[in-house]
C-alpha cells in the first residue's frame, strides 16, 4: 500500500511539473523568431514565397502578370518549399543530469528538459514531425506532440549515466541529443556511427554546470555522484584540478570529433549562460545540417 502510494505522489509530482515546464518552453520558443526551420526556400508548395524577376529558363506559364503588370519587368510567383523534416530528440535523463552547484542555478535536467522542448515546439509550429529516438514516440506534427514529448522527458532514471536510445533512426532524419556526456562515450560513438549509417544528422549539446567547467573546489573534498554510486574523499582538491580540467579538455575534444565524422555539429552550454543562445545554437545548426 505505501509502494502504491508513493508511486502515486511521484506520478502527481511530475505531473505538476508539466505545465510550467511547457509555458517556460513556449515562452523561450516564442524569443526566437528566426521563420519557419527548413522551409524557407522556394520548391513544391501552396504558401506564397516571394516574387523574383523572370529568369532565362522559366516558363511563361509561371509569370504573374498581375505583379508584372505594375512595371516593365516581368515576375514569376514562388512557391515555399514544404517537405517536412523528421527529427529525432534524445534527452539524457540520468542521475548526474540533476546536479546543480548552486542555489541561483538550474539543475543541468531542467535546462536541458526546457531546451529541447522549446526546441520541440519551434519545429513542430515550423510544419515539421518531431519524435523521440527508439520506437516509443514515433516523429507526428501537431500540438499534441509537444504534450506527448513534455510527458516523456518529466521522468528521471536512477542510473548516474544514461545512453542515448539510438534505434529507430530514420533515414536522411536529423537529430538532437542534450546531456552532459560525462559518462562512457563509447555508447555515443556507436550511435552517432548509426546515424551517419543512415545518413541522420544532428546537433549534440553538452550542458554542464559552471563548477564542472571551472572545478572550484580546495582543501578536503568529498565528491559523491548524484546517484550516489561513486564516492571519492581528498585532502587536497586543488592538486586534482588541472588533471581534472585536461581531462574535460580531451572528453569535448573527442565529442568534437565524433560530431566532424559524423556530419553533426557539438556545442556547450553552461547553465549560467542564457538558455535563449542555446536555444539559437540548436535552432540554426539544426538549419545548417540541412547541407
Amino acid at each position: 500500500m505505501t509502494t502504491v502510494v508513493a508511486l502515486r505522489q511521484a506520478a502527481e509530482t511530475e505531473a505538476a511539473r508539466l505545465p510550467a515546464l511547457l509555458a517556460r518552453a513556449d515562452h523561450l520558443a516564442a524569443t526566437v523568431l528566426l521563420g519557419t526551420h527548413g522551409r524557407r526556400r522556394s520548391g513544391l508548395g501552396d504558401d506564397f514565397w516571394q516574387y523574383r524577376a523572370m529568369r532565362p529558363g522559366d516558363s511563361y506559364r509561371s509569370i504573374d502578370w498581375r505583379r508584372s503588370a505594375r512595371g516593365d519587368a516581368q515576375y514569376v510567383r514562388e512557391r515555399e518549399w514544404q517537405i517536412a523534416q523528421s527529427i529525432l530528440l534524445w534527452l539524457d535523463r540520468g542521475a548526474s543530469m540533476r546536479f546543480s552547484s548552486a542555489k541561483t542555478l538550474p539543475e543541468k535536467a531542467d535546462r536541458a528538459r526546457l531546451l529541447i522542448l522549446a526546441t520541440a515546439i519551434l519545429l513542430l509550429r515550423g510544419g515539421e514531425r518531431v519524435g523521440l529516438t527508439g520506437w516509443s514516440l514515433p516523429p507526428r506534427r501537431g500540438d499534441v506532440q509537444i504534450l506527448r514529448l513534455a510527458e516523456a522527458f518529466a521522468s528521471d532514471s536512477t542510473e548516474d549515466y544514461a545512453q542515448p536510445e539510438a534505434r529507430g533512426m530514420l533515414p536522411h532524419a536529423r537529430a538532437v541529443f542534450v546531456s552532459d556526456f560525462l559518462g562512457d562515450l563509447t555508447p555515443i560513438e556507436a550511435a552517432l556511427a548509426k546515424a551517419a549509417d543512415r545518413g541522420v544528422r544532428g546537433v549534440l549539446l553538452q550542458v554542464l554546470d559552471p563548477a564542472e567547467e571551472a572545478f572550484p573546489f580546495a582543501g578536503r573534498t568529498i565528491f559523491d555522484s548524484v546517484g550516489r554510486t561513486v564516492s571519492h574523499e581528498t585532502l587536497k582538491a586543488t592538486d586534482l584540478k588541472d588533471a581534472y580540467l585536461r581531462r574535460l579538455a580531451e572528453r569535448k575534444d573527442t565529442l568534437s570529433r565524433l560530431c566532424r565524422q559524423a556530419g553533426w555539429q557539438f556545442n556547450t552550454h553552461h547553465t549560467g549562460d542564457s538558455a535563449q543562445s542555446a536555444l539559437l545554437w540548436i535552432y540554426r545548426a539544426l538549419d545548417g545540417s540541412h547541407g
